[in-house]
């Protein structure tokens, strides 16, 4: 048997990097990434295949894509096709997948030992859940089965997918750049695939779709193109001898590396033109797209990144600067997009203004005015010289990521021709300052060497034209002469006749110097800050770092102050005046993010939160320059009217989100004491004046009290003096506690029903939406918690295995506990084109089906259950951010619960499987008398309950009818209006029975129209493809067929919220949170520097 071969042994890693790291490659050239860390809980494994949808059959787009789907469906050595999630979920685990153009991607993590000993040793596969997974893994690159039973359904799950992304602005104008490029360039392909492309069009050519997706794998998928990377707690031997023996079968074709040399997405024709593009959402974006060299070979020095640094800064002197003084901009971003081997494309995005939309031509000048200052100096030393030390930096400290994230991105890595010994630094690091790449990339960045984009709903309005894939509307012309000639002119500008507010940055100032970080070996870590400040004016928090050892912090801030939400009008005025203070730190704060640090400032109910991030040197020069923005902001009339508009536009967009992004929204609102939805805030927008905000953004700040958090590579006394400095700049009065606001939601009472029914905005969206929501409790009671948890747990494989891969209700579908302030319940969320009536009767029939399985399910299943839930609330956290942000929650939250995931085992432990059946019948169970629901309907506008109206039966009936008369007259048939209405007299159109329909037509073609059995088998094939629009046309939903659907039970009437007031107001209150501990027991309390 041949060896595997070890290519390196010690990898470049980060300086506090424990893990231990093998690069070997397999006898079939199957290249893997081994990794050894002692300490993870979480096992990953990825492999990245050298094949995307730019391997597509031109009349089949789609194709990688969907084998993706497919081989998740069972393999010989694992045919039941869930068996791969079912053991994944069993040991605290998940899958993914995704397809770009030249790879497909898979990726898993399971919990890294089987038992809640997460020190015990690993030493027999048997023992652990990766081994079981890789296993399993490695057959779908072996002997994947394309089950013919799945296909359909897979093809459907494609399908949906790619509806889900039909209104949305990212995927539509994506495609429309592809769309528009050369057709001899793969870039020009669909990527994702529907049912026309994958099903019903190969079939009419008479395609066998099964043997085509075999061929596929069987074609592309070799060994020798494919990526490992394992993570694991096993050494790097085990995990060398487990990939040597699992993977051993994947069979190497010795295919080439797919590259695409010999053409361009962009050909002569493409270039030197402008597409107008009307978007769904209202935004106005400028795109300059310069066809670019592949920078692949050059990982050393990655001359894109001078450019973009320049191009993209944000800095005095910057593009932006200028044209955000002028009014015409409200961002920029700037860098270099790959296409593939081969192809790249440098791109300059810019954000614009309605005037910025009107002066479009003067902002593209400014860019090619501001090239021609990069390209007339040499290519600065200096300015690589501050990128690189900082790209260093960033890697020297860089902390773990999640598993998956890690392997995921590694394994695609590994697809680049970077030294095996570079892998985890690769392009994160910039190593040789080359003048003459720098001056080779600025080559590519021409005035004949680009296209321009201009996306708005506005301008210019005549759209002619409509992409084929998403409907987009757009127009492309030869961008006019006088035009080019003008970006000649700017491109060839010297300091004579350039703008001179135009200049290249200057030293960054924030470039951190103080590394150092002064830690403590041996130290148990805590597992909750300390309350080194507590009294009426300030709660501060501390806790420095122990565990991460990086020269990094985070500070949060919180300003309680009840106005910021008291109404929708504070609300939208306290949001615009955070918005104002951001806009006017662009500029300066620009070098600091850069430099690793950055900021955030935003409104929530409780008041205006702040939080500074990043490398701890100068994190304190950062917060006092956004607090003297804070308290001194001038609000200028110009910048108001474009800030002003921004947030409108937002609020305005927000109805064109994918619904399952809007329902919780209006769960949150019918479930809140107080609390705003859209609609209301755009209503208070509108009038709002700059007057307005300055008068009164002070009352913001005159009052508050300051709950703080200082964690990471931050001294006490560092603590303290930076809340001295909100102190100091604010100067507020103190808020009592008596006039804090207390967080409250609605309590459902046992035995409701209640159901929001809401149109969605998006008169395109053709999605339904549910959120289906049954209230368990307080958030207090950790009894109910934890078997809400374990529910979640238990539903969760269960859920999307039977709502969307066996039912294929629609893509996304989610099931689990959801939070309030102060309680918590189990919610189901699918998002789909059936109607929201259907979607509960499925989910009510879902909660039946899981509630048999849960008394039929055996003491090893449970206990299974139970493990893998512990598994995953035991989890540790990977890095600092995560832990900042775990601390600020829970002090957010109020019940201070630091060790809650702790508190969640103990009561998860001594759970029975009587105890979760007896929770399951009393909250859960659709028809348990004790059961409290809520469920939000969102309703696409051309939903058939929307397209009906006030249509009766008979109509509805009468159209079809005529319809039908119509469309058999076109194929020749004679349409008997009389005949056709007796043979229709007792059906249920309006009910959508498709079979008694298909029956009634049938008939009147063979006994009345006497047509015989060879015509008859076309015109009704035909017809029932008529029927799949016809029906929803006149909005009515057509019937399905459920003989292999769990049966749903009969329900009591649900009652429908009209008025949302009147509904609150029947509804008691829960208490507010309380913290499970004295806060006492936190302090740590010194004499106030």
């Amino acid at each position: 048997m041949a060896l595997v071969e070890r290519l390196a042994d010690k990898l470049e890693k980060p300086a506090l990097d424990d893990r231990s790291y093998r690069v070997v490659r397999l006898p079939n050239k199957l290249e893997a990434l081994l990794v050894h860390d002692p300490d993870t809980d979480k096992a990953s494994a990825s492999v990245n295949v050298n094949v995307g949808s730019f391997s597509d059959a031109d009349d089949m787009p789609g194709m990688a894509h969907a084998v993706e789907h497919l081989l998740f469906m069972g393999t010989e050595k694992y045919p039941i096709e869930n068996d791969y999630n079912q053991y994944l979920s069993a040991h605290a685990g998940y899958s993914n997948a995704y397809t770009s153009s030249t790879e497909t991607n898979y990726f898993f993590e399971v919990a890294a030992s089987s038992s809640r000993d997460t020190d015990a040793p690993m030493n027999a596969a048997v023992t652990s859940p990766l081994h079981g997974a890789l296993d399993r893994f490695a057959q779908f690159f072996i002997a994947p089965l394309f089950l013919s039973s799945t296909l359909d359904r897979e093809l459907k799950a494609v399908d949906s997918e790619n509806k889900k992304n039909l209104q949305s602005d990212v995927w539509r104008l994506s495609q429309l750049k592809k769309s528009l490029s050369s057709p001899e360039h793969p870039y020009h392909h669909f990527s994702t695939g529907n049912l026309q492309t994958l099903r019903d069009d190969p079939r009419k050519r008479g395609v066998n779709i099964r043997d085509e997706f075999i061929q596929f794998h069987h074609k592309h998928y070799s060994a020798n193109r494919m990526k490992l990377v394992v993570l694991g707690r096993e050494k790097l031997d085990e995990l060398e001898a487990w990939v040597g023996d699992l993977f051993a079968g994947v069979v190497n074709k010795d295919l080439p590396r797919n590259r695409w040399d010999g053409v361009q997405p962009y050909s002569e024709k493409e270039l030197l033109t402008q597409v107008f593009a009307k978007p769904v959402m209202d935004s106005r974006l400028l795109d300059i797209y310069f066809p670019y060299q592949d920078e692949e070979d050059m990982y050393e020095t990655q001359p894109s990144r001078y450019l973009s640094h320049l191009i993209g800064h944000e800095g005095p002197g910057s593009i932006l600067a200028y044209i955000k003084a002028k009014g015409w901009a409200n961002g920029l971003s700037a860098g270099v997009a790959p296409v593939c081997p081969g192809s790249a494309f440098f791109t300059v995005s810019v954000k614009l203004t309605e005037d910025g939309l009107k002066q479009y031509q003067e902002v593209v000048k400014v860019v090619f005015q501001y090239i021609s200052l990069i390209k007339e100096q040499e290519p600065q030393q200096w300015i690589v010289d501050e990128v690189r030390g900082m790209t260093e930096v960033d890697f020297r400290f860089r902390e773990k990521s999640p598993a998956t994230s890690f392997t995921s991105r590694l394994s695609s890595i590994m697809q680049y021709p970077l030294p095996r010994d570079q892998l985890l630094s690769g392009t994160s690091v910039l190593r040789k300052f080359d003048s003459k790449g720098i001056s080779q990339a600025l080559s590519y960045i021409r005035p004949d060497n680009y296209r321009l984009t201009l996306v708005s709903q506005t301008f210019p309005g005549d759209w002619d034209q409509k992409e084929k894939w998403y409907g987009t509307e757009y127009r492309i012309e030869p961008i006019p002469l006088d035009f080019q000639a003008s970006i000649r002119q700017a491109a060839g500008s010297t300091s004579k006749n350039r703008i001179p507010d135009l200049h290249l940055p200057h030293r960054n100032e924030f470039i951190p110097t103080k590394l150092s970080v002064d830690k403590r070996e041996g130290v148990e870590p805590l597992k909750a800050p300390k309350l080194i400040r507590n009294d009426e004016a300030v709660r501060l928090w501390w806790k420095k770092d122990d565990r991460f050892w990086v020269p990094r912090g985070n500070v949060y801030i919180t300003l309680r102050n009840p106005l910021s939400k008291a109404t929708p009008e504070t609300a939208v005025k306290s949001n615009l005046y955070c918005e104002l203070v951001k806009d006017a730190l662009v500029e300066y704060s620009y070098d600091a993010e850069i430099a690793g640090l950055e900021y955030q400032l935003s409104s929530f109910s409780m008041g205006i939160d702040i939080d500074v991030g990043g490398y701890s040197d100068k994190m304190a020069v950062l917060l006092e320059k956004v607090l003297v923005s804070m308290r001194d902001l001038e609000v200028k009339p110009d910048r108001f009217k474009i800030v002003k508009e921004r947030v409108l536009r937002g609020l305005r967009n927000w109805d064109f989100q994918q619904p399952y992004r809007q329902v919780g929204d209006f769960t949150r609102w019918l479930g809140s004491e107080k609390g705003w939805v859209n609609e209301q805030y755009l209503a208070e927008v509108i009038p709002l004046t700059a007057e307005d905000i300055t008068s009164f953004y002070p009352q913001l700040l005159r009052q508050m009290h300051i709950e703080f958090l200082a964690h990471g590579n931050i001294h006490k006394e560092d603590a303290l003096l930076m809340t001295d400095l909100v102190e100091s700049t604010l100067r507020p009065r103190t808020l009592p506690k008596s006039q804090w606001q207390i967080r409250r939601n609605l309590l459902l009472p046992p035995g409701s029903d209640f159901t929001y029914r809401r149109t969605l905005g998006d008169p395109a969206n053709v999605n339904n939406c549910i959120e289906y929501y049954l209230y368990v409790g307080s958030l207090a009671d950790h009894s109910l918690r934890a078997k809400l948890l374990l529910l979640g747990q238990m539903t969760e494989e269960i859920g999307f295995d039977q709502l969307r891969t066996k039912e294929q209700l629609g893509y996304i579908v989610f099931t689990g506990a959801k939070y309030a302030a102060t309680i918590m319940g189990y919610r189901v969320i699918i998002q789909s084109e059936r109607p929201t009536d259907y979607l509960e009767e499925r989910v009510n029939a879902f909660l039946i089906l899981f509630g048999s399985k849960l008394e039929s399910m055996s003491q090893d299943d449970f206990e299974g259950h139970k493990r893998s839930l512990i598994n995953k609330r035991l989890e540790k956290v990977k890095n600092l951010d995560q832990e900042s942000e775990r601390f600020w929650n829970h002090i957010s939250a109020e019940y201070f619960n630091f060790v809650q995931n702790e508190t969640d085992v103990e009561h998860l432990e001594p759970l029975s499987k009587e105890d979760m059946i007896n929770f399951f019948n009393h909250y859960i169970h659709p028809t348990a008398l004790s059961r409290a629901k809520l469920s939000v309907h969102m309703i696409a506008q051309s939903s058939p309950k929307a397209i009906a109206g006030t249509m009766s039966a008979e109509e509805q009936k009468e159209k079809l009818i005529s319809m039908l008369g119509k469309y058999l007259t076109s194929v020749g048939v004679e349409a008997d209006a009389d005949k056709l209405s007796k043979r229709f007299g007792l059906v249920d159109v309006a009910g959508g029975d498709q079979a008694a329909i298909i029956d009634a037509i049938s008939s009147y073609l063979q006994e009345d129209a006497g047509l015989p059995q060879e015509s008859l088998t076309a015109v009704m094939e035909q017809g029932q493809q008529l029927l799949g629009t016809a029906l929803p046309s006149l909005g009515i939903e057509v019937k399905v067929e459920e003989a292999d659907l769990p049966p749903a039970p009969e329900m009591k009437p649900t009652t429908v919220i009209e008025d949302v007031f009147d509904y609150k107001s029947r509804l008691a209150v829960s208490e507010g949170p309380r913290p499970v501990r004295d806060l006492k027991e936190y302090e740590e309390l010194e004499a106030k520097l």
